[in-house]
């Protein structure tokens, strides 16, 4: 048999009996089922490993081949390489922040960490084939903010070992997509990220930029855990893939650093953005049906499993709220993890397609790519935990549908004021 990955083993079960298997085969153990770990670490390995592959040897573009959703709105389709490594190492960044290890995950943590220096070698140097759109499309000020906040979620695996030169061509490319004027939507966060980045290494950023964003997220609040995207409410997954995440990420830098802010302190805007995403967390664990499957509704869909960013990114930083439990997050992520990547067309020549649960271009919005779908890591965030955390070894909990479903008891839910 050709040798696979480390998780291989983990995912393969037993084989299936012929109608001629002897009583002693039937009577053989199956075999022990895979842990919820070992399978979203395997899964994000599968997402990860043909990106950082190419990319690392300066092979990506020529390996990528791009799929356009069918109403692409005719930009520059080299886009798509910047969406596809600055999301997909964001949500991988957290993993390989771990600890080197001699286990068989550990090893896959060091190749892709080792592979990803490469990458942010390769996609800043102009000479590279692999050098990235920085400065055709806005589109690179919102992957350029996945890209950076990698870079602050990984300090010493992916900033500090790099060398002079990348660093000074990544400070220089990040300082170049100020030439974007970003909407006011979401994308005042995009902008945000990037300066905290500029903030956090000692390098020159501009507090209006910060301040901007933070003034229109806490206007857009509208209550109960959700926020506005600019002047409308948009019932879809923005919370996670974008407003909550990065504005936590953003305070977190500038309370640090004592940035210049508009109001009060920041310790305590800081702490009101973790509250409000842990409400908004608490609907997002609603959400999970007892299948693991969950609501299809809004913009980008084809982000897949983002959408329970805010979820796995409380779960990496020990703040979940009160009502979920690790058991019970555990449980619900790996859960709705299987119902989307069970479907094998969510793949195809290694990389990520366009669809939900499974392959459907049709799902993608006129600014969707193949690339846009790495952002669908950000759902593994816990992985940043070891494996000996309590995240990882807590028993499996029923989650709130499946006790509710199931004639269980389950917590009655309110909204809040804050």
């Amino acid at each position: 048999m050709h040798k696979r990955d480390f998780m291989k083993a983990a995912l393969v079960g037993a084989a299936s009996l012929g109608a001629g298997a002897s009583a002693n085969a039937a009577a053989k153990p199956a075999a022990a089922p895979i842990d919820d770990r070992a399978y979203m670490a395997g899964l994000l390995e599968k997402i990860a490993s043909p990106v950082l592959s190419a990319m690392s040897k300066g092979e990506l573009k020529k390996s990528f081949a791009l799929e356009l959703s069918p109403t692409w709105d005719g930009r520059d389709p080299s886009v798509a390489y910047l969406e596809c490594f600055g999301r997909m190492i964001s949500g991988l960044s957290p993993w390989l922040a771990l600890p080197e290890d001699a286990t068989a995950e550990g090893k896959v943590r060091k190749r892709l960490a080792e592979q990803a220096l490469q990458a942010y070698a390769h996609s800043v140097d102009p000479k590279s084939p692999d050098y990235l759109t920085w400065r055709v499309h806005g589109q690179a000020l919102v992957d350029s903010a996945y890209f950076t906040q990698a870079l602050l979620r990984a300090p010493k695996t992916l900033w500090e070992p790099l060398d002079a030169t990348t660093k000074k061509r990544i400070v220089e490319e990040i300082k170049g997509v100020r030439r974007f004027n970003p909407p006011i939507t979401n994308w005042l966060l995009f902008a945000a990220m990037n300066e905290a980045f500029l903030l956090q290494i000692g390098e020159e950023a501009d507090p209006m930029r910060l301040n901007a964003a933070v003034r229109a997220i806490n206007d857009w609040y509208v209550g109960d855990g959700w926020i506005k995207d600019g002047a409308t409410f948009h019932f879809d997954y923005y919370n996670a893939f974008v407003m909550h995440p990065m504005m936590i990420q953003v305070l977190e830098v500038m309370e640090a650093h004592k940035a210049p802010f508009w109001k009060d302190d920041l310790t305590k805007w800081r702490e009101l953005a973790v509250k409000r995403a842990q409400r908004f967390a608490e609907h997002l664990e609603r959400f999970v049906s007892p299948e693991g499957t969950f609501p299809p509704f809004g913009r980008s869909l084809t982000y897949r499993t983002a959408a329970f960013q805010p979820l796995a990114l409380l779960s990496l930083r020990k703040q979940l709220p009160a009502k979920v439990s690790e058991g019970q997050a555990r449980s619900a992520l790996t859960a709705v993890h299987k119902a989307i990547f069970s479907h094998e067309s969510n793949f195809k020549g290694g990389f990520l397609t366009i669809g939900f649960a499974g392959h459907n271009p049709a799902l993608g919005d006129w600014y969707s790519n193949n690339g846009s779908m790495y952002i669908t890591t950000e759902g593994f965030l816990a992985l940043g935990l070891p494996a000996s955390d309590s995240y990882w070894t807590a028993p499996a909990q029923a989650w709130t549908q499946k006790l509710a479903f199931g004639g269980q008891p389950f917590q009655k839910d309110y909204a809040v004021e804050y």
